[in-house]
């Protein structure tokens, strides 16, 4: 029965974190986002959980070791955080750094000069 809930849940909302992102999320925090275990495997744990309205996307997104995930579950991240006595704050700036350093827009490079075509800026 949980499942079925789940997957209607899955199924309602749009998921757009790409294999790439992932990948780059994961290499970002360099192991769990909350308790920095590095040496098992990190699962994709929605910080916003899916069932209160979350959904698996670069802004909502933080990988998590197995025990932290499944002890999460569906909690409010803060207050399963202070709970676990992991330190909030410093999650939660390093979330922001991250989804910053993984979402800054490509820099328009200047050509010197208008383009006789009127192309656009060359994106680096």
């Amino acid at each position: 029965m949980a499942a079925r809930r789940r997957k209607r849940r899955m199924d309602a909302v749009e998921h757009d974190l790409s294999d790439e992102q992932w990948a780059a999320v994961q290499a970002a925090w360099g192991g769990c986002a909350y308790c920095g275990a590095t040496d098992r495997p990190l699962q994709r744990d929605c910080v916003l959980p899916i069932s209160r309205g979350g959904r698996y996307t670069l802004d909502n997104i933080a990988p998590a070791c197995g025990p932290c995930n499944a002890s999460k579950c569906n909690d409010e991240v803060t207050g399963w955080l202070r709970r676990k006595r992991y330190d909030e704050r410093a999650f939660l700036e390093r979330h922001v750094a991250v989804r910053a350093l993984l979402v800054t827009p490509p820099v328009a490079v200047s050509r010197g000069g208008a383009d006789a075509a009127g192309e656009p800026p060359v994106l680096a």
